[in-house]
C-alpha cells in the first residue's frame, strides 16, 4: 500500500536543493518567531487539511512560542530514551497514537518589502516531518529534524494577511534515523525566516581557503551559484567568483582562530563573508592542520536549554563556547547532529575545531541484532544523502569544521558508504569521521568509544591489530570518560597516553551538559519524571556542566588534565620547568606567577570567602619570566627564589600560575588557564597527645576535653560540645552513577555488589572497653548482616590534657575476595549550628582518580556550599590531602579542629549518607539538626563505569589492615 508522506522512506518533497548558510545579507529577511496559533491532535490525521485552507479561523485555538516544543509548552510530555525506540520498531511505520501539531502564524510584509525578486521561507530546524501550506497552497513536506528547509515561495505572498501554515508530526519514518540518546521534543525548535530573493542574488557558493604552512600564503576561491566578486580589503583581494588568489595571511587556528572579513557581492546581493585559512590533512598517519598534528582535547555537545529544550538561544550558545574556552577544551564534535549554524559561526570567531556530524543515528536497532538497519538498506540510501548533502552544503564555509562525521551509532551498511562517497566528491578538503565501522573503510581516522586505557594503550603502540588499513590512521576516542553525576575518573591516566603516543589525537568527552529540564517541584527532571513508560533515568545527566551551566568538579578536572602549559619542579635546585603544550600557539598571550604557601594557625577574624583562601599566614609571590616566544612543545627553566624563611618551620606548598594577559573575546583578564602545586618542605611530624591517665565519674569516663561513656567507649562530648553522634568507623557512601555502572557492562558493577555485600548496612558489635595506663581503648567488630565479613576495628584514645587523640587500627576478617570498600575512615555528628568549615588542604572535591584540579591551601566555605547538587544525589564533596579542619558555628563560638596523621579525606554535610542514598532528586535532601563530617583515611576512585571503563587498579580501595590517626580539640571562638 502507498505510506502517507510521513512515514514514506523519501526525505521529502516540494523543498529546494540545500545551499551554504548565511546571515547578514543586505537582502531584506524577515523573521517569523514568535507567538503562533496551535492545536494538538493525538494521531496524525493527514486527510484533515482544513486548517491549511486561506481565511480559517483559529481564534479559538491555544498559542505556542517558536522556536520551541509544544511538549514544553503545556502540550504533552517529554519522553527520554537513550537507545531504545520509545515506539514499536517497524520501520517505516510509526504507531497511530502519534502527537501531531498544527501550527499557524499570521503576517504582513512589511512596508519596505520589495516588490521585485522572490521569496524563500526557511524552516532551520523542525522535529520530526513537517508539512507546509503558504496561504492554502502546500508547498510540501520534509524530515530531517536538525537540518535546514527551504521553500519557494515568491509568487503566493500578499502585502498583508499571509497565513503560514505548519503541520509537525512528533513521530515519522525519519524518526527511525533520529535516535540520539536525548529527549525526543517534537516542534518547530529553530528559527522560520522568510528571505527575499533580488533577481541575480547570492545562490550557493563554497569558500576554499587554504593555507600552505612552508611559506606562509593563503589561497583563497570563492565559487559561487550566481557569478560575482569576492573582496578582503585587509588582503588587498577583489576577484571574480571562481578565479584563485594566492596572498600572504596568517592561518586560522583553534588557539589562533584569525579572520578575515570580506564580501561576496552577485548583482543582486552582498553577503559577508568570514574568512579563515587553513589546511586539514593525514599526513604520515597523524591528523594535521597547517602541517602540524592536533591533539583534540575536546567535548562532545547536544543542543539543550533546561527550559527550551533544543530550542537554544545566542547566549546560551555564546556562552557554551567561552566557557568551553575557559576550561582548555580545544574541540566540540556536535554529538549527535549538527547544531543550529549561529554555533558554528561562534566556533569560528572564539576559536574551537569542529566534528560536524550529520543527523543521523539507528542506534534502536540493536535490539534486533541490526536487522532492517536503514543504513544498509537501498530504500532508504535517498534519505542518508540528502541528510549529508544537507550538512555539508549548510556548513561548508566555516573553517572551524575541519572534520565531517557520517552520524552515530548506525551499525554498517551501504549507505553509510554512499555518504562517504558523496561527501569525498563534494569537499576533498576536510576529513571523514565515523565509530561505528571497525575496518574504518569510509573513514580518515580510527574512532572509539570507551577504550579503555590498556587498549588505547595497545592502539598507541600499534599492537591492536585489526585491517591494514585501520592500522595506518591516527586514532581518536570520540566518546570518552562519561562525565554521569560524581566523575568522570581517569582524565589524568588517557591525557598521559595521548601525550606519551603520537597515533592517540586526543579525544572527546561524553558530553558538555546535564539535560535535566525544569521542573516545579523536583528541581530539574530526567527520564521517568513526566511518566513516560518507557526511558532510561538520569542517564541523560551526563555532563561537565549541569543544566544552568553551572561547571561540575568534572569540568575543573578537566580543564586542569588539558592545560596548555605543563610545570616541573626540581626543589633540590629550586627551578622550573615550563612546557609549552599548544598545538600551535606560542607563550605571549600568557602571564606566569608563582606563590609560596605555608601553612600555619589561622588568625582569628580571617574573613570567610566561601569556596575561597583564608588566613594571615607568610607567603610570598612574584611573575615568573617564562619567554612569550616560547613555541609549542618548547620547554625553559628558570630559576625560583628562595622560599620564605617561615618555611624552615612549617609545611610550604609552591604554587604555579599561567594567566591571560589581555582580556579577550572569551576570557577577562587574568583568567586561570594553567596552575600546578608543589611541596618545597614537608609537613611536620604530628605531635602525639599523651600523657593524661583517663577518670572514670560514674557513667562517664574523662580524658583530656573528652567525656566518654564508660560502658560503650563512645566519645560524648569534646569540652563543653555535645556530639550528635560519636565517631566510629564508615565504610558506606552513596554510589555514585560510575559505582553503580551500566547493565551492559561486562566489568564487575561494585555499587549493586555492595548492597549485595550489606555494606550499607554494617553493624558494630562492641567486643570491649579498657582503660588503663593512659589510654582508653575500644575494640569492635564491624559487619553487615548475613555475611561473615567483618572489619576488626580497634580506637585507641590518648590526650595531653588539651587535645584528644584517636588513633585507628582496622583488620579485615573473612573473604573480601579483592571487593574494594567505598571509603575506610570515621563519621560523626556535630549540632546543626556548625555550619562552617576552615581547612588546609585541597580546596574542591576531589577522589583518587578526579584530584588533578585539587589546590593546596588554606580554605573556608559554608557546609551547605560544599555539596556538589548533582541531579541524582550520590557521594560528593570529599576534599583531598586535608592536614587540618575546623567546623564551627558561623554565628560565632568555640568549634572542633581536627589534625590528621596521615592527611585525610574531608567531608562535612548537612545531611546523612542514609538520607543521600535515599534521595532521587535535590529537593529531596533537606538539611537536619546534624552536620555529619567525614574523616576518610581512603576512598575509592571514581572512574567512568556509567558507561565506560571502571576504577583503574591504583585507584581501587581494597579491604587491608589500615592504622591512621586523628586528633580533636576546642578550636577557639571566632577562629
Amino acid at each position: 500500500m502507498e505510506l502517507p508522506y510521513h512515514e514514506d522512506v523519501s526525505p521529502g518533497s516540494g523543498g529546494l536543493p540545500p545551499r551554504a548558510w548565511y546571515a547578514g545579507s543586505d537582502a531584506a529577511v524577515l523573521p517569523l518567531n514568535g507567538s503562533w496559533r496551535f492545536r494538538l491532535s493525538p494521531g496524525a490525521d493527514v486527510e484533515d487539511e482544513a486548517f491549511a485552507a486561506d481565511g480559517f479561523d483559529a481564534a479559538a485555538w491555544d498559542e505556542v512560542v517558536v522556536p520551541g516544543h509544544w511538549v514544553l509548552q503545556g502540550h504533552g510530555a517529554p519522553v527520554y530514551t537513550n537507545q531504545s525506540y520509545p515506539f514499536p520498531v517497524d520501520p517505516p511505520r510509526v504507531p497511530t497514537e502519534n502527537p501531531t501539531g498544527d501550527h499557524l502564524r499570521c503576517f504582513d510584509l512589511p512596508a519596505d518589502w520589495p516588490a521585485d525578486g522572490g521569496a524563500t521561507l526557511r524552516f532551520d530546524g523542525v522535529e520530526s516531518c513537517a508539512r507546509v501550506w503558504l496561504n492554502g497552497t502546500p508547498l510540501g513536506d520534509f524530515k530531517g529534524s536538525r537540518l535546514p528547509h527551504e521553500f519557494a515561495v515568491g509568487p503566493l505572498l500578499r502585502p498583508r494577511d499571509n497565513v503560514l501554515a505548519v503541520r509537525v508530526h512528533q513521530w515519522s519514518s525519519g524518526s527511525y534515523l533520529e535516535d540520539q540518546d536525548q529527549w525526543w521534543l517534537p516542534g518547530i525548535f529553530r528559527d522560520v525566516t522568510l528571505l527575499h530573493r533580488p533577481e541575480g542574488a547570492v545562490g550557493d557558493f563554497f569558500t576554499h581557503a587554504s593555507y600552505d604552512h612552508r611559506d606562509g600564503t593563503g589561497t583563497l576561491r570563492v565559487d559561487s551559484e550566481v557569478a560575482g566578486r569576492v573582496t578582503v580589503p585587509e588582503l588587498g583581494i577583489d576577484v571574480a567568483t571562481g578565479e584563485s588568489v594566492t596572498v600572504a595571511v596568517e592561518p586560522w587556528s583553534a588557539e589562533r582562530p584569525r579572520l578575515y572579513d570580506g564580501v561576496l557581492a552577485t548583482p543582486g546581493e552582498r553577503v559577508p563573508l568570514r574568512i579563515g585559512f587553513r589546511t586539514v590533512a593525514v599526513v604520515d598517519g597523524l591528523i594535521t592542520v597547517n602541517g602540524r598534528p592536533v591533539l583534540f582535547r575536546g567535548v562532545n555537545r547536544h543542543e539543550f536549554h533546561p527550559e527550551t529544550g533544543r530550542a537554544v538561544g545566542l547566549d546560551t550558545m555564546r556562552a557554551d563556547v567561552r566557557l568551553m574556552k575557559q576550561h582548555n577544551i580545544n574541540a566540540v564534535r556536535t554529538s549527535h547532529y549538527p547544531p543550529h549554524p549561529a554555533f558554528l559561526d561562534l566556533c569560528d570567531e572564539l576559536g574551537l575545531w569542529v566534528i560536524d556530524e550529520c543527523d543521523l543515528e539507528t542506534h534502536g536497532f540493536t535490539t534486533r541484532g541490526w536487522e532492517g538497519n536503514p543504513v544498509d538498506d537501498a530504500r532508504w540510501t535517498p534519505a542518508l544523502l540528502d541528510r549529508a548533502e544537507r550538512t555539508v552544503e549548510r556548513d561548508k564555509n566555516h573553517p572551524s569544521v575541519i572534520i565531517w562525521s557520517l552520524g552515530n551509532e548506525c551499525g554498517t551498511g551501504r549507505g553509510l558508504t554512499a555518504m562517504a562517497e558523496w561527501i569525498r566528491g563534494r569537499d576533498p578538503g576536510r576529513l571523514l569521521h565515523y565509530e561505528g565501522d571497525p575496518s574504518c573503510a569510509d573513514t580518515d581516522m580510527y574512532a572509539r568509544m570507551y577504550a579503555d586505557h590498556a587498549e588505547v594503550e595497545r592502539i598507541g603502540r600499534r599492537e591492536d591489530g585489526g585491517p591494514q588499513r585501520r592500522r595506518g590512521l591516527p586514532f581518536i576516542l570520540c566518546e570518552y570518560a562519561h562525565a554521569m553525576g560524581n566523575g568522570p575518573g581517569g582524565l589524568s591516566d588517557y591525557q598521559r597516553l595521548f601525550e606519551t603516543y603520537e597515533r592517540l589525537q586526543g579525544g572527546f568527552v561524553w558530553e558538555w551538559v546535564d539535560h535535566g529540564l525544569k521542573h516545579p517541584a523536583l528541581g530539574y527532571a530526567y527520564g521517568g519524571d513526566f511518566g513516560e513508560e518507557l526511558h532510561d533515568g538520569n542517564f541523560v545527566c551526563d555532563g561537565l556542566c549541569f543544566p544552568d551551566r553551572t561547571p561540575s568538579p568534572g569540568l575543573l578536572e578537566y580543564k586542569r588534565v588539558i592545560q596548555p602549559v605543563r610545570f616541573a619542579y626540581d626543589a633540590g635546585t629550586g627551578t622550573v620547568r615550563v612546557t609549552n603544550l599548544y598545538d600551535v600557539a606560542d607563550l605571549s598571550e600568557l602571564a606566569f606567577e608563582w606563590t609560596y604557601t605555608v601553612d600555619g594557625p589561622v588568625g582569628p577574624g580571617a574573613p570567610l570567602t566561601p569556596g575561597g583562601p583564608r588566613g594571615d599566614t607568610p607567603s610570598a609571590s612574584g611573575p615568573l619570566d617564562v619567554p612569550p616566544e616560547l613555541g609549542p612543545g618548547e620547554s625553559v627553566e628558570l630559576k625560583l627564589p628562595d622560599p620564605p624563611a617561615a618555611a624552615r618551620d612549617a609545611e610550604t606548598w609552591l604554587h604555579l600560575s599561567a594567566m591571560v594577559c589581555e582580556e579577550t573575546n572569551w576570557a577577562p583578564l587574568d583568567h586561570l588557564v594553567a596552575c600546578a602545586d608543589f611541596p618545597v618542605t614537608a609537613r611536620p611530624p604530628v605531635p602525639v597527645a599523651a600523657g593524661e591517665r583517663p577518670r572514670r565519674r560514674g557513667y562517664d569516663l574523662t580524658l583530656g576535653p573528652g567525656r566518654f561513656d564508660v560502658r560503650t567507649g563512645e566519645l560524648r562530648a569534646l569540652g563543653d560540645l555535645i556530639l550528635k553522634s560519636a565517631p566510629r568507623l564508615d565504610v558506606w557512601r552513596a554510589p555514585t552513577d560510575n559505582d553503580d555502572g551500566a547493565p551492559w557492562q561486562p566489568d564487575t558493577r561494585y555499587g549493586p555488589l555492595w548492597r549485595t555485600l550489606g555494606l550499607h548496612r554494617m553493624r558494630h558489635r562492641l567486643d570491649g572497653v579498657e582503660a588503663d595506663g593512659e589510654a582508653l581503648t575500644v575494640r569492635t567488630r564491624v559487619a553487615p548482616a548475613a555475611r561473615d565479613l567483618a572489619l576488626r576495628t580497634v580506637y585507641r584514645w590518648t590526650s595531653d590534657g588539651t587535645a584528644l587523640r584517636l588513633a585507628v587500627s582496622v583488620t579485615p576478617e573473612g573473604r573480601w575476595d579483592d571487593v574494594p570498600l567505598p571509603r575506610l575512615g570515621v563519621r560523626l555528628g556535630l549540632p546543626a549550628a556548625f555550619d562552617r568549615a576552615d581547612w588546609f588542604g585541597g580546596d574542591g572535591e576531589a577522589y583518587p582518580d578526579t584530584r588533578a584540579a585539587s589546590r593546596m591551601g588554606w580554605w573556608s566555605s559554608w557546609v551547605e556550599r560544599m555539596q556538589t547538587p548533582y541531579l541524582r544525589p550520590q557521594e560528593n564533596g570529599a576534599r583531598a590531602d586535608v592536614r587540618w579542619a575546623e567546623l564551627c558555628a558561623g554565628s560565632g563560638g568555640p568549634g572542633v579542629r581536627v589534625v590528621g596523621d596521615p592527611a585525610f579525606w574531608f567531608t562535612a554535610r548537612p545531611w546523612s549518607t542514609e538520607e543521600l542514598d535515599a534521595a532521587t532528586h535535590r529537593t529531596d535532601l533537606t538539611p537536619g539538626d546534624t552536620v555529619w563530617v567525614h574523616l576518610d583515611h581512603g576512598q575509592r576512585g571514581i572512574g567512568s563505569q556509567s558507561c565506560g571503563p571502571g576504577v583503574l587498579p591504583r585507584y581501587e580501595l581494597r579491604a587491608a589492615s589500615a592504622e591512621f590517626a586523628l586528633t580533636f580539640s576546642v578550636a577557639e571562638a571566632g577562629r
